[in-house]
């Protein structure tokens, strides 16, 4: 949730055409590793909380890709860019780190 925070108050000086273009989709992207973290495991099952964690590290290198891009074409400040980058590569190691562990289950529940 910090990323979330962190991205909607930094893609809030992005330029106002933009608003349609990068802020939305860094914004949604953000938005979609929470969500999709909370959805599966809402389902409580381990196959579909599995599936829901690689769509969440997949929209976790979408941020990290368009962090990069933000950052390239002048839209972020270099200590937000630093801090943004870090805080979603920590997220992308969590979550790695948390599909080992949930594949290990489904592992041993076949």
């Amino acid at each position: 949730m910090d990323l979330v925070e962190e991205i909607f108050l930094a893609t809030s000086s992005f330029p106002v055409q933009e608003r349609f273009g990068l802020t939305s989709q860094l914004r949604c992207a953000s938005v979609s590793i929470a969500s999709n973290i909370g959805e599966g495991k809402r389902r409580r099952r381990p196959r579909a909380f599995l599936h829901h964690l690689d769509v969440a590290l997949g929209s976790q290198g979408e941020v990290e890709v368009q962090i990069e891009i933000a950052h390239r074409i002048g839209f972020l400040r270099q200590n937000d860019y630093r801090s943004l980058l870090t805080r979603a590569e920590e997220i992308g190691k969590m979550l790695n780190g948390l599909i080992v562990s949930v594949e290990r289950e489904v592992e041993e529940d076949s």
